[in-house]
Parts: C-alpha cells; structure tokens; sequence
C-alpha cells in the first residue's frame, strides 16, 4: 500500500511503499514497528570543520533526543577511515539504523556491504557516495550540490554581464574528493563558461575550513596580484579569505568580490556587512528529515531515494532582513 508521509522540513513528499524490514536488532514490518523508543539509531558524523557541520550536528541530535530515539553519535575529525570504523562498530552493536554523511564520495562498498548483510539500512545525509550498487543505502537525504554552483555561477555570470576584459577568479575548494567539492565546482564551472571572460585562474582545496581558507587565499595573493573574485565552497573558507585580504590591504567585497555556499551566520553576518557579495543556502537543518526516514522505514514503508532539500539565496539586503531569525 501507499501512504504520503510528510517531511516536516522541506514538506517534501515520502513514498511509503509495504514489505522493508527494519535493521539489525529491531522487527521491521513482519513483526510490527519497534517502539521508538527502543530503537537505536549510530550516526557517524564527517567532523566539526565549520559553522555548518556544528549546525548540522546538533539539530540532528536534538531532532532523535525529541523524537525519543536512542542516537549512538561518532565523530570522525574528516578522517575516513575513523567513519568506516564507527559504521563497523555500530554493525558489531546491533543497531537498528545507520546514518552518515560521507568524509568523500569513494571507498565505501566494503563497509555498506557489510551493513547490508547485516540487514541495517543505511542513510546517506547531506553528501552522496560514489557506487555503482545503489542498493547499498535505502536514501541520501541532502542538497543538490551541481544547483548551487550553478546558483553560484549565475551570479557571477549576472554580475559581470558586461564585462570585455578577463575576470580573474580563484576558487577554494572543499575537501579533496569530497562530493559537495566536486560538484560545486562542477556546477560553477558549467554556468561561467557562458562567458568566455570568466576565467578560473586558481583553485585549491581549504579543506572546508576558516584557517584553510585563509591560508590558500595568502597564497593566491602573492602568485595572483589581479584577483577580481573568489569562489569559497562554504562560507568558513570565504570568512578566511577575508582576513587574508584585509591583511593585504584590500577591501573584501569590493576590492576583490567574495561568493560561497552555506549561509550560516558568520557568513550571513559578513554578506550583510558588504565583505561578502552573495551567499548560496545550503541548510544543515536535516535532523527532523532524517526523523521522519527512520520512523517511515520502521512503520515497514519504504522512502525515496534522493531526498533533496529546498533552498535559497540571498543578497545583502536580504542577508539583513533574515539574520535576527536564523537558526545557525
């Protein structure tokens, strides 16, 4: 049978679909739902690397602390291999649900296969793993990281529509193989190149981090005296990069014009200053979601596979209108 189930934060639609059962030590629908609170969720997180992942992590935590569900939570400070080790151990604890978002997009079939014949659903959260076997995971609940390079990418194309001589941009990218990385850049890329004047001149990862940011601008700056733009990947690399053109003596957003992707406050803050030009949402918010998921699957519904969230954009007057309200 069919049955909608409402996300509650995006009000995106979950197709409950008869006949999946739950994971390793709960019923799942031969043997009825499990008791919420009774079922245990492991969570294994990418890190605490910004604003955003620090947002992230704690709605995801008080969105199961409200809900009534037990969430077994594991750090992974960006390391992969410190992932693939908490996901084994949840396999090895029995629990119910696995739910993580990936440090990088490969090098997962391994564990996700030893989940599976564990009979533990996994969800993939905020980042996507590359495999050609999709029946590894039951859904990826996240942004559609190519829409907001090409968002990214707009403004740029919108903003520099007149020029007749070469716009210099550099680009700090996230973590190296990281999906929000990859097709961020991919995105951008795809939108500027309708103006042959948009020129990529420098792009080098800052690891999604503010000191990262901050430390591959410094070095842009000396190579590459006639920077126009920068490009962050999140808004800690932009904050970085601020500090590393004001050190120059430059004026950000204006000197050099900034655009990243995130709108959490520091960035929001910086973007309603004038320091950055224009901010890409990417919501950490998908703790209530990735709620909803869980209960669905454990009712014996089934969810779909690519749940995308929906976001915004935003200017600097709209930065200044949004800010006494933000969550994050």
């Amino acid at each position: 049978m069919k049955k909608l189930i409402g996300l509650a934060a995006a009000g995106a639609l979950i197709v409950g679909l008869a006949g999946c059962a739950s994971g390793g030590s709960g019923g799942g629908a031969a043997e009825g739902p499990v008791p919420l609170d009774e079922l245990v969720v492991g969570f294994a997180q990418v890190g605490a690397e910004s604003g955003w992942r620090t947002a992230n992590t704690k709605d995801i935590q008080a969105s199961f602390e409200e809900a009534g569900i037990e969430l077994k939570f594991s750090d992974a400070q960006q390391k992969q291999e410190n992932q693939i080790k908490a996901i084994r151990s949840y396999i090895q604890q029995g629990v119910d649900y696995i739910a993580f978002s990936p440090v990088v997009e490969t090098g997962w079939d391994a564990v996700l296969n030893e989940a599976k014949a564990a009979g533990i659903p996994v969800v993939l959260t905020d980042r996507a793993v590359d495999s050609q076997d999709d029946s590894l995971y039951v859904s990826f609940l996240g942004s559609d990281f190519i829409e907001e390079g090409k968002k990214a990418g707009q403004w740029v194309l919108d903003e520099y529509a007149d020029a007749t001589e070469k716009v210099n941009i550099v680009q700090l990218e996230g973590t190296t193989g990281a999906a929000p990385a990859i097709d961020r850049a991919e995105g951008f890329a795809e939108v500027i190149a309708e103006n042959e004047n948009l020129e990529v001149i420098a792009s080098q990862t800052g690891d999604f981090t503010r000191a990262g940011g901050k430390q591959v601008m410094e070095a842009m700056l000396k190579s590459n005296p006639d920077i126009d733009l920068v490009y962050a990947h999140n808004d800690d690399m932009g904050l970085g990069a601020i500090e590393a053109i004001e050190a120059a003596g430059l004026v950000p957003g204006e000197d050099i014009k900034i655009v990243t992707v995130d709108a959490v406050k520091d960035g929001m803050q910086a973007l309603a200053d004038g320091k950055i030009n224009f901010i890409v949402e990417c919501s950490p918010l998908l703790g209530k979601q990735l709620v909803d998921i869980i209960t669905t699957l454990n009712e014996g519904g089934t969810v779909e596979k690519r749940i995308i969230t929906e976001e915004t954009t935003f200017t600097q007057e709209q930065a200044i209108e949004a800010l006494p309200d933000r969550q994050y």
